[in-house]
């Protein structure tokens, strides 16, 4: 069985519409729309509405929803990006998913994708994650798959003009891999992680304590302990990436908090774990150490 979640936060049905469309067209048998809105009391009668229509304006989907499909609305107080998406992992695991996704609300993709991470997950018992090339819609790649940050890397970016840490910045966004190779990444963006449940029951779910913002890398790190957690360019997905947090001061400011519960967590500048991983990695892609 293969479980997703979406989590919206004063979301309206037209901002995530393309994701529930993408969830539908693919192998996904239950959909949680774990919702922490104050004030979007239509969005459950509109879910149940658009998930109508939409089944039984198809054929395939039709039999998809004769077979037991689900899209399940659950309201939940708001406790942050993490803390939505464990109400479904907790629920997934009790249905017995075996693969879950935890997908952003402004993510497409093709039927392709899942069917393609499925399968090479069927023949790698070893990995526990999954992230394809994530492109912003004018086709441009995301570098969401990176090193692991170190606090001036984190605070860089709030800080530094762009010009002075372009380097450093391509460095840790792994530019030099040409995003071609399939890699064993220890820090994959949140947006999208299709995720082995068996390694999540191992691995923990995520930290509460990060609102939002970090709580991505804390969990690929953890996971990337016994599992591989793979950046799989063979495939691809599409996201919008609006990049809250340097549009909105609350953001900003939360964001800021993440990072000091993070590298409160993981060590600031003593972190040799950090810089095996990151050794590692830059070896895989032939970059020097």
């Amino acid at each position: 069985m293969i479980t997703a979640s979406v989590v919206t936060y004063n979301h309206h049905l037209l901002d995530f519409e393309p994701v529930l469309r993408s969830l539908f067209a693919s192998p996904v048998q239950t959909i949680f729309v774990v919702d922490h809105s104050d004030s979007m009391l239509d969005l459950k009668a509109e879910l149940q509405e658009f998930a109508e229509r939409v089944l039984k304006g198809e054929p395939e989907l039709k039999l998809k929803a004769e077979r037991g499909f689900q899209l399940i609305y659950i309201p939940h107080e708001n406790n942050g990006y993490g803390g939505g998406h464990n109400v479904a992992l907790k629920a997934a695991m009790e249905q017995g998913s075996t693969y879950h996704l935890v997908v952003n609300p402004d993510v497409w993709f093709g039927p392709e994708v899942i069917p393609s991470l499925l399968s090479y997950m069927n023949e790698h018992e070893n990995v526990g994650q999954m992230m394809p090339k994530v492109m912003y819609p004018n086709g441009q790649i995301q570098r969401l798959a990176r090193l692991l940050p170190t606090p001036f890397d984190l605070f860089g970016r709030f800080c530094l003009p762009e010009v002075l840490i372009r380097r450093r910045n391509k460095t840790c966004e792994l530019v030099q891999s040409g995003f071609t190779k399939t890699l064993n990444v220890a820090f994959l963006s949140g947006c999208f992680m299709f995720l082995r449940v068996s390694a999540v029951e191992k691995t923990g779910l995520f930290d509460e304590r990060f609102f939002l913002y970090a709580e991505d890398i804390d969990f690929t790190r953890r996971m990337n302990e016994n599992y591989l957690t793979l950046f799989y360019p063979k495939t691809t997905i599409y996201h919008t990436f609006t990049r809250g947090s340097r549009k909105s001061l609350k953001l900003m400011f939360v964001h800021i908090i993440s990072i000091i519960k993070y590298f409160n967590k993981w060590g600031w500048w003593r972190d040799k774990e950090r810089r095996e991983i990151n050794n590692r990695l830059k070896r895989e892609i032939g970059g020097a150490v």
